[in-house]
């Protein structure tokens, strides 16, 4: 294309489309470009039986008025679009475990939070307390994270443990357990993990947590809306293979396989950080950076089961169900022995909207990592770029897929025959239409022995050059969408975001 945008975006996940919508909203002349069938990242959906199913969306935290990501979304104009189902205000998620018969309830609102666990733990009331008071002093270190950004976090807040944190609230394992349980939301709780990604993470779920009732690709959906409305232009099919230099050494376009160049004055990057520093030339950043990403360790991937349900066959349940097999699982986000896995999983399900107290369909999520499927590794199968992997393949997910729905069995006896359509997703999934590296399921680990460098600036070494996504400030939908803002400030100034952020 002769036309020289003002800022291109290579990748269409959500930071790529909010960090597009925040600019053009400036009129900026913005151009997105997606190397897949489908935009949105881990928004996307696929449909199989005429079901929806999530791939990496199965709730919402803090879209409740006046909570920060309804006012994120409200900003980008798409608050209003959304369909969305609350869930169970005494229990939005459900934890259990082996040969224990009680569920745990994560219930919205901190003051419910404490109420609903304190029926399981009477005794520990005051430390429950000392729990949610304590989330709630991390979050409100992070500026940005209630939309202002007029000052900074202090370091200090990083290097705070997230284990060491709940050792220090309660000596109950089982409560401490709990407290951890819904580890997936962030690939677990360890030894490593900050507590800042652990309070980040839960609060907004404990303030309101909702399901996108259209699946979560309407957010994309409404975010390309509006990107269209100010004038941008996305394309899908436009996988960028090169950067392009002019004769001063200045990042000026990108290439796609199809031989297309898109030009332009800025640069943001949502694709994978890895993959972005190979595109760029690695000559372009200093070795010190090249080692500390090379370095980052990627948190685990995960084995998905997506269950289509004979009608009328399934009671619904409006929460999330999030067992283990012993405590010390919901403190762990790595995976177990291979005879004994899978020793947790995330299940969710669907309302049958024709018979609206059924599920329709079921979601089910454990850990998996990469070098289980190391023997595929030089496939991709995408649906823009098909590739059989073969039986061997097929065989492989079908006996996991079969462990899988025989853990179910255990809390749901006689589900199997319920059942009218299994479909799976491996880490090669993940990697092949996500684009994470080795089908990661957030990004890096993040270090509260060593923070700053497992943290990523969005600004790099090519002054036009920026980065957005996951890797970049957090996971998550909110992560993400505060990162994109992050990102922008830096081409914008903070000024200008705290000041249209000021106005919602």
């Amino acid at each position: 294309m002769s036309k020289i945008f003002d800022i291109v975006v290579i990748g269409s996940g959500l930071g790529g489309l909010v960090s597009a919508l925040v600019l053009a909203k400036e009129g900026l002349s913005v151009c997105v470009l997606e190397k897949n069938n489908q935009f949105g990242g881990n928004l996307q959906t696929f449909s199989r039986r005429k079901l929806i199913f999530d791939t990496g969306v199965h709730y919402l935290g803090g879209l409740s008025e006046g909570q920060n990501l309804h006012r994120y979304f409200s900003y980008l104009g798409i608050m209003e679009g959304l369909k969305l189902q609350k869930l169970d205000e005494d229990g939005f998620d459900m934890i259990s475990f082996d040969n224990d018969d009680t569920v745990y309830p994560h219930a919205q609102g901190y003051d419910n939070f404490v109420e609903q666990l304190s029926k399981h733990f009477p005794a520990e009331r005051e430390n429950l307390l000392r729990y949610v008071n304590g989330i709630q002093e991390v979050c409100a270190q992070f500026p940005r994270y209630n939309l202002a950004g007029s000052e900074r976090y202090s370091e200090e807040m990083l290097y705070l443990n997230a284990a060491e944190f709940l050792r220090s609230i309660t000596e109950n394992k089982k409560l401490q357990a709990v407290l951890a349980g819904s580890g997936f939301l962030y690939a677990g709780l360890d030894e490593n993990t900050p507590l800042y990604v652990h309070a980040l993470t839960v609060n907004s779920y404990i303030q309101s947590s909702y399901k996108c009732t259209d699946g979560g690709s309407q957010i994309s959906k409404l975010l390309i809306r509006e990107l269209r409305k100010y004038g941008a232009e996305v394309y899908k099919h436009a996988d960028v293979s090169s950067f392009v230099y002019d004769d001063a050494g200045n990042l000026s376009a990108v290439r796609t396989k199809d031989a297309k160049q898109y030009n332009g004055l800025q640069f943001i990057s949502n694709i994978e950080i890895r993959r972005t520093i190979e595109l760029a030339g690695k000559e372009m950043f200093r070795k010190s950076f090249r080692n500390r990403i090379a370095e980052l360790k990627p948190t685990s991937s995960c084995f998905s089961v997506y269950l289509a349900l004979k009608p009328g066959a399934v009671s619904y349940f409006n929460y999330n169900c999030y067992h283990y097999s012993t405590e010390k699982y919901s403190s762990n986000g790595g995976c177990c022995e291979e005879a004994a896995w899978p020793e947790s999983y995330m299940l969710s399900c669907t309302s049958d909207r024709k018979n609206p107290g059924f599920a329709e369909s079921m979601t089910v999520i454990t850990y998996m990592e990469f070098d289980e499927v190391n023997q595929w590794e030089g496939t991709d199968n995408t649906v823009a770029d098909p590739q059989e992997r073969g039986g061997e393949y097929e065989r492989f997910k079908e006996e996991k897929a079969d462990r899988i729905i025989a853990r179910l069995e255990e809390k749901f006896p006689g589900l199997r025959n319920h059942i009218a359509a299994v479909y799976t997703s491996s880490p090669l999934s993940y990697r092949d239409y996500i684009g994470n590296y080795r089908g990661n399921m957030y990004g890096y680990e993040k270090d509260s022995g060593n923070p700053l460098k497992t943290m990523v600036s969005p600004r790099t070494k090519i002054p036009n050059l920026f980065l957005t996504g996951q890797t970049v400030n957090m996971h998550g939908i909110l992560g993400v969408t505060i990162g994109a803002f992050a990102t922008c400030a830096e081409i914008l100034g903070s000024e200008l975001i705290d000041q249209r952020l000021s106005t919602v």
